[in-house]
């Protein structure tokens, strides 16, 4: 498994090198590419949606009520 694993990551080395050369003869330089990547990282992020205090008790109560019924039942 071991021997699979170093074979892969010398093919992965040749991949990687293969495509630094065909970016290059393309223009693209890697200081653009990491560029390209840090700025899609920096991208604000959406804030997560909170619930209200209001919220929270209404769905509390609801959930007192069904246990009630539940109680009430048995």
């Amino acid at each position: 498994m071991e021997a699979a694993l170093v074979g892969y990551q010398q093919q992965l080395q040749q991949i990687e090198a293969k495509m630094a050369e065909l970016r290059t003869m393309l223009g693209h330089t890697p200081s653009a590419a990491l560029a390209a990547k840090r700025a899609k990282k920096t991208t604000p992020r959406k804030q997560k949606h909170r619930m209200s205090a209001e919220g929270r008790a209404r769905i509390a109560a609801a959930q007192r009520a069904r246990w009630a019924k539940v109680k009430k039942a048995q």
